[in-house]
């Protein structure tokens, strides 16, 4: 999930979600393209994107805004379930991820749960903008939703956890430092710091992509202009001034990333220590240094509480390396076996976690 938005100037760590979506997207354009050439049988497409689920969208209001969503609980059986909710990674997210969601939502689902996923503020039917929003907002967004999902008659609310990918790495300690009723939180590819995360990404991609010492150079000084700025908080005139044609953010990108760019998820991971967590960490991933953040999860969160699954085919979205890297078998994939995008074991894996934690006293 390789992001060249802000290219080697994005300092900010948020490259790691907004890939997958473009990528995404793409796909479906593909699969649009195959059916109507290729006279894909269409009975065969539609019963892989079937799921065991019954969803619904959702409505609610935090801090004077409508937010919009879907709720997707099992098939069937009154309840009470427990509730899975979702936080997103970065970028302008919409409630199932472009359908990518929807496979864990049915994982889940076997092990009992609904699981709650909201539009970003600015995305669907959700108000506000995303890019506006601190770690610290996008946290007393999530304690919303799992005060708002613990009121439902058919949850139990003794029974909630958080899923959370990548840049809900900073989001997910947050809550559970002040919510210590949850159950669990799963996080996946998460970093602990943004700017480190943030170099590790840059110097990742630079060696992927056979970048010369001398590429390399002009990338970290171009980052270290940016981390000048970003220090002096300055305007984004003054960024379009330094970089010139380079400056490849947005004003409100450039708002966000100031606005972010300090985040460290420690002080928070120390607050919510008790709280069971599980780590996924995956093999392939240019993304976050993985091996740092499993060693400050390590260092900082109880062994009896953490626990660590590791992916080594996997990329930073869980999707299979050799999958991700090739155009041809994402499309194939996504049309036909979608539920494979995931890397072997992974879902099932997430269905045996959250199906134990029901089973633990609260």
């Amino acid at each position: 999930m390789n992001d060249f938005e802000g290219k080697v100037m994005d300092v900010s760590g948020g490259r790691v979600r907004r890939a997958l979506r473009r990528r995404w997207r793409a796909v479906v354009w593909s699969l649009v393209g195959v059916l109507v050439a290729a006279a894909v049988p269409v009975g065969v497409v539609v019963w892989q994107h079937t799921y065991d689920l019954r969803e619904e969208r959702v409505t609610l209001r935090h801090a004077g805004r409508q937010l919009t969503g879907v709720l997707a609980r099992p098939k069937t059986g009154p309840g009470p379930f427990g509730a899975v909710v979702f936080v997103h990674g970065d970028g302008p997210v919409n409630a199932t991820h472009d359908t990518y969601y929807r496979p864990l939502w049915e994982a889940f689902a076997r092990a009992g749960y609904a699981s709650l996923s909201l539009d970003k503020p600015g995305v669907g039917g959700s108000e506000g903008d995303w890019l506006d929003q601190s770690m610290a907002d996008r946290a007393d967004e999530t304690l919303a939703a799992v005060t708002w999902v613990r009121t439902l008659p058919d949850i139990d609310g003794r029974r909630v956890g958080l899923w959370g990918a990548s840049q809900a790495g900073w989001v997910l300690p947050k809550v559970a430092a002040r919510d210590r009723g949850l159950r669990f939180v799963i996080a996946v590819s998460p970093a602990v710091n943004w700017l480190r995360q943030g170099r590790y990404n840059l110097l990742a991609e630079l060696r992927r992509d056979g970048a010369s010492a001398q590429e390399t150079a002009a990338a970290l000084r171009r980052r270290e202009t940016v981390l000048g700025l970003l220090r002096r908080r300055a305007p984004y005139a003054a960024y379009r001034a330094a970089l010139g044609e380079e400056a490849d953010m947005t004003p409100a990108r450039w708002r966000f990333v100031t606005r972010n760019h300090t985040a460290d998820a420690t002080a928070d991971l120390r607050a919510a220590r008790g709280t069971p967590v599980l780590l996924v960490v995956a093999g392939h991933d240019v993304n976050v240094d993985v091996a740092e953040t499993e060693a400050v999860y390590r260092r900082l969160l109880p062994p009896r509480t953490l626990r660590v699954a590791r992916y080594p085919d996997a990329t930073h979205s869980l999707v299979p390396h050799a999958v991700e890297r090739s155009e041809a078998r994402l499309t194939l994939t996504a049309l036909f076996a979608p539920r494979r995008l995931y890397t072997a074991g992974f879902l099932a894996d997430q269905e045996r976690y959250a199906r134990a934690a029901g089973k633990e006293a609260p």
